[in-house]
């Protein structure tokens, strides 16, 4: 007999497609009528243009797992070059063909060797690297966030934020989320994901006596 507990995480994964579709759908309609220039708006991201970041989850939503392994020897393990290579694909010749290409990736489930959480992570950490330059608000459904922010607490694949959380008590006030302890940060979960991943200015969005060593773990 399959144990409950195993059918229930079988579940959980399965599920988590439709949430990473409807992030993606969400970000492409925020984006139709963005103007040609604010489309070279700097993102959250390092040195990526909002464009850009769209194009790279492009490529995260087109490269499976013999494509990602074959790129990373390409690269001779140049992971950052690897990433540049494959966003370089999926820009097009302008901001319409770069929305468009996003756009048909939006019901895609081909992913690099990565668990379905941790794509969407990437939709939504992304979403926002592109989302706040650009005065872009967008209304999270709590449990969506919550998860992700679960999963960041646990995890320093792709993007370190188990390590830069260590030592620090992390407390939502608009879900559940809950973890570590140590000095405050306080706050709504989607600055809370946003600061664990790396972007400090969601800093500003939080409260407590942990605030600024967070901030300061930005390139940890």
């Amino acid at each position: 007999m399959t144990d409950p507990r195993t059918a229930a995480d079988h579940n959980r994964r399965t599920d988590i497609w439709p949430l990473i579709h409807a992030e993606r759908t969400a970000l492409a309609a925020d984006l139709a009528d963005l103007a040609d220039e604010r489309w070279a708006t700097s993102s959250l991201c390092s040195e990526l243009t909002v464009r850009e970041v769209l194009a790279h989850l492009t490529a995260g939503a087109s490269l499976n797992t013999l494509r990602w392994l074959a790129g990373v020897v390409r690269c001779r393990f140049d992971f950052d070059k690897q990433v540049a290579i494959r966003l370089a694909e999926q820009l097009g010749s302008s901001p319409a063909e770069t929305l468009e290409r996003f756009r048909r990736t939006a019901l895609s489930t081909t992913k690099p060797p990565l668990p379905p959480v941790a794509m969407l992570g990437e939709t939504i950490v992304h979403g926002e690297d592109i989302r706040r330059p650009l005065g872009i608000e967008r209304d999270y459904p709590i449990d969506v966030v919550t998860l992700v922010a679960e999963y960041y607490r646990g995890s320093d694949l792709v993007v370190v934020a188990k390590g830069r959380i260590d030592g620090l008590g992390l407390v939502a006030d608009d879900g559940p989320f809950r973890a570590g302890s140590g000095p405050l940060v306080s706050g709504d979960t989607l600055a809370l994901v946003m600061a664990m991943t790396g972007r400090s200015t969601y800093c500003d969005d939080l409260e407590g006596d942990g605030v600024e060593l967070l901030r300061r773990r930005r390139v940890a």
